[in-house]
């Protein structure tokens, strides 16, 4: 499995993902999810992947190919030539759609799903930034104001710190610690989702990524701050007062009392 988040800003954009597509007693494999696409002062895009590992490699490469392209053999619009971050969404999508053409029919025969989704974020000169979830039938959303951020594959265990604690006026590093935590929490949860992880961070306007992390057991602050989370954690839920329901009826059900 994976976990992937996508974090729209005021300031930018914060993008993380993990690296670990099946886990076992025995087997454990990783495969990079984050690719980044960028002319720099010009535009900067970030594809995140969760899925079927073929089809979203797939689907990447696609997108690679068709920018080495000659333009007169172009399908259509690609990274670098779409007008804004729509059209950059509808050629992920295309993509897409391409790759379930090409297998679906023949995934089928051997009951396997066509399971693919994306994450695309980046900016485009002359308009703002912009993230977008892509699912498996081409089709997509975009993040607005209430909803600023997309998570896909194990996305039930890192969500709850994200709701509580990031806005759109919070800050890039704001953004990635709580984006670190929220893939703490998955990897504690959840054995298919693991590290090395993927840390990228756009700037607002700056059309190039402005930092990108792998993230291991080895990195310093990942270690620390999931320490202390922890720690933080059981020290406030050792302080919340205790219910007295087992010192009093009144906080009993109905049934309860019936019963007893």
């Amino acid at each position: 499995m994976t976990y992937c988040v996508g974090i729209l800003l005021d300031t930018g954009m914060v993008f993380l993902s993990d690296s670990r597509t099946s886990a076992g007693v025995d087997q454990i494999s990783t495969f990079r999810k984050t690719t980044a696409f960028q002319k720099p002062g010009e535009r900067v895009m970030v594809l995140q992947s969760a899925g079927n590992l073929a089809i979203t490699q797939a689907v990447t490469s696609v997108l690679r190919e068709n920018l080495e392209a000659p333009a007169a053999t172009a399908a259509g619009p690609t990274l670098f030539g779409c007008r804004n971050m729509f059209e950059a969404a509808q050629c992920v999508g295309e993509a897409l759609r391409e790759a379930h053409r090409r297998d679906a029919q023949s995934l089928q025969q051997f009951a396997v799903e066509f399971n693919a989704s994306f994450i695309l974020g980046g900016q485009i000169r002359g308009e703002e930034p912009r993230l977008f979830s892509i699912y498996s039938a081409g089709n997509f959303i975009e993040a607005t104001a209430e909803t600023s951020y997309f998570q896909i594959g194990e996305s039930k265990y890192g969500k709850p710190i994200i709701d509580r604690v990031i806005r759109r006026s919070s800050s890039l590093n704001e953004a990635a610690k709580a984006a670190l935590i929220s893939m703490d929490s998955t990897i504690r949860s959840n054995l298919s989702v693991g590290l090395p992880a993927d840390l990228v961070m756009v700037k607002r306007d700056r059309f190039a990524v402005a930092r990108h992390v792998s993230i291991d057991d080895d990195n310093a602050y990942f270690a620390s701050i999931r320490k202390r989370w922890s720690e933080a954690l059981r020290e406030v839920f050792a302080q919340l007062p205790e219910p007295d329901w087992l010192r009093s009826p009144r906080g009993w059900a109905p049934e309860q009392r019936a019963a007893d």
